[in-house]
């Protein structure tokens, strides 16, 4: 099976990338390598992606072009039996320009579904995000919850998943829209709050927390992000759906906070910083919807995630933590 992962050398379409590999498919990673995080970590994913692929029957090419450009995406899409979009500029706190947003997350996402309808592909899986809820007015969010994103980043990609919704009704296009929940594991990307906590308590520094450390998440582990997309290679029942994918449970920044630091290094203190406004105070997924229509059960509790990231942390460190701290 050919499939295109744009968005392929990052976090989430690198471990894309490589499973499909490793699992017998031809897969072309398209990515720009943004310099929003270190370019190093991305070619780490590519790595990982070309070993896949070593060991397989499977094959694994590397694409370095920008989902703005059009062309680009046209002959990459013609070739493409599935098509998985993650490709997206990232950053709900990030200083960047709504424009650009706008035009990797939105025009970026239309120039693949322009390219899926002209070539008729067998599938077209959308990565959204929990950031187009914004605010809860309850708990947990199922998808009819009011879409009232308070960033760029969530309003652009609620305009990407409305998009592809309607390109599915609208021109037949097998589209479906995945809505993640903070996920995490191996290669994430840095400076977030759990390798950051991670980082900071290895090296014997205390684990900074934004905001009163009472804001509560649904961290998702990236194996059970994987097990959801996979499913979507064999079944068609997710056809013009928008679902959640998220963990078993959620946390409180703060107990977090304390359980990383009580595994690394139980002396130290928590401290605490200046939150953000365009935080949300809680995440919480519903995924009966996902688990309905493909059967998505998440594997991993957070506790169990965690431990899991500290052990890689640490077999990976002379790596990986330098590109976190610097």
């Amino acid at each position: 099976m050919n499939i295109l992962v744009t968005g392929g050398a990052g976090f989430i379409g690198g471990h894309l990338a490589e499973a499909f590999a490793r699992d017998g498919h031809d897969v072309v990673a398209l990515d720009n390598f943004d310099p929003y995080y270190d370019r190093r970590i991305k070619e780490h994913n590519v790595e990982a992606g070309r070993g896949a692929a070593a060991n397989s029957d499977g094959s694994y090419e590397l694409v370095e072009g920008d989902v703005r450009d059009a062309d680009v995406v046209d002959d990459l899409v013609a070739d493409a039996d599935y098509v998985y979009h993650q490709a997206a500029q990232a950053g709900v706190r990030a200083d960047i320009s709504p424009r650009k947003y706008d035009e990797v997350n939105v025009d970026g996402t239309l120039n693949a579904l322009d390219a899926a309808r002209e070539h008729g592909v067998e599938r077209f899986v959308l990565a959204s995000s929990s950031s187009v809820y914004g605010k809860p007015r309850y708990l947990p969010y199922d998808e009819d919850h009011l879409t009232t994103p308070v960033s760029p980043y969530g309003a652009s990609k609620l305009a990407s998943e409305r998009y592809a919704m309607v390109y599915g009704e609208r021109y037949d296009i097998p589209a479906v829209a995945l809505r993640y929940f903070t996920v995490y594991g191996p290669r994430m990307r840095p400076n977030m709050a759990i390798s950051n906590f991670v980082s900071r308590c290895i090296n014997g520094d205390p684990p900074v927390i934004y905001g009163d450390g009472q804001q509560t998440r649904d961290f998702t582990y990236v194996e059970d992000i994987l097990a959801a997309n996979r499913t979507l290679l064999s079944t068609d029942a997710a056809d013009c759906e928008v679902m959640n994918v998220g963990s078993t449970d959620n946390i409180a920044i703060e107990t977090l906070a304390e359980e990383i630091r009580d595994q690394l290094a139980p002396d130290l203190d928590l401290e605490y910083t200046e939150g953000y406004d365009v935080d949300a105070d809680h995440t919480h997924a519903s995924i009966e919807k996902a688990n309905e229509l493909i059967g998505y059960e998440p594997t991993h509790t957070i506790r169990e995630g965690v431990s899991a990231f500290i052990d890689w942390y640490r077999d990976n460190r002379e790596w990986y933590e330098p590109l976190v701290r610097e």
